[in-house]
């Protein structure tokens, strides 16, 4: 049978059956079309019963020669995949070929991270004010870069899970996974500064630690638009978010000799492979060293 009828035939069943999107569709529709072109113009079929693993495999590795991403490649192998369980389902065809292609890998980009002098720079030289907004928004940089918690959790944080006596907060991460983390006598300091600063000046007593000047909890956006103003203030890198700070932390942490275990810990990671990603940037960096300072580099 003629792929460009089977196919005309699966996308009104995604369409009406599946009740996918329109976009999504399209999607679909524009893989195949670009699949269809290649079996005409290179095995003139447009059979999907001469169709095998080694054509598909051949189509594969034309886009990997014309620089496709790995990414829009294994979404196209979807697509086929997809295309392919309609076809068994309908008894059309016997076998899904595409299941013995192996997709390609897809490199995770390094975590970004602002480098130490710049972090020095943001919190020995910039001024951010002595009124109450720019004491919290001073302490919420310093907290994500010393302890590398995630937005929502310094959002969550309640003033009964800060120990200023033992030097440590107490956090819940994903999946209501508590675990606690230390800080130093340096950050105490602007903890009881921020609180002082806050009970004279903010009239609703909130149990959040970090609050607006309403006195109402924290919300995100404004956490994001904080750290992103005054990383712009030291840093030409793309992202400037409160997740770049827990690279930071993570990164810092591992160039400065900490065992990937307690970063691990310290992260609230569930397994060692997510904390490992951390290394590559160490490895780069001993790379640039080397390359600099051998005489063979």
């Amino acid at each position: 049978m003629k792929i460009e009828l089977l196919k005309d035939n699966f996308l009104q069943y995604l369409r009406f059956e599946k009740r996918m999107s329109a976009h999504t569709v399209t999607s679909y529709d524009t893989d195949l079309n670009q699949f269809i072109l290649y079996l005409t113009q290179t095995y003139k079929t447009d059979s999907v019963n001469e169709l095998n693993h080694l054509i598909i495999r051949s189509w594969v590795v034309l886009l990997m020669e014309n620089k496709i991403s790995p990414r829009s490649i294994n979404r196209k192998l979807s697509t086929l995949k997809s295309f392919y369980k309609y076809l068994l389902k309908h008894k059309i065809v016997t076998e899904n070929p595409v299941l013995k292609i192996q997709s390609p890998k897809i490199s995770k980009p390094l975590p970004v991270f602002v480098e130490k002098d710049n972090m020095d720079k943001l919190l020995d030289n910039v001024e951010f004010g002595e009124d109450f907004s720019g004491i919290r928004n001073q302490l919420m940089i310093e907290l994500f870069y010393a302890t590398g918690i995630r937005i929502s959790e310094l959002t969550g944080l309640k003033k009964q899970n800060v120990d200023l006596y033992n030097c440590t907060i107490k956090v819940l991460g994903k999946r209501n996974k508590e675990r606690i983390i230390p800080f130093a006598d340096t950050l105490k300091q602007k903890i009881e500064k921020y609180l002082c600063e806050a009970e004279k000046t903010i009239k609703n007593n909130s149990d959040y630690f970090f609050i607006t000047e309403k006195g109402n909890k924290l919300y995100e956006k404004l956490v994001y638009r904080v750290v992103n103003n005054y990383l712009s203030i030291v840093t030409t890198i793309d992202k400037k978010s409160p997740h770049v700070l827990r690279h930071t932390f993570a990164t810092h942490m591992l160039n400065n000799g900490a065992d990937l275990n307690v970063i691990k810990e310290l992260l609230g990671h569930s397994s060692l492979a997510a904390t490992q990603v951390y290394t590559h940037n160490t490895v780069e960096k001993l790379k640039n060293i080397h390359k600099q300072a051998h005489p063979k580099a």
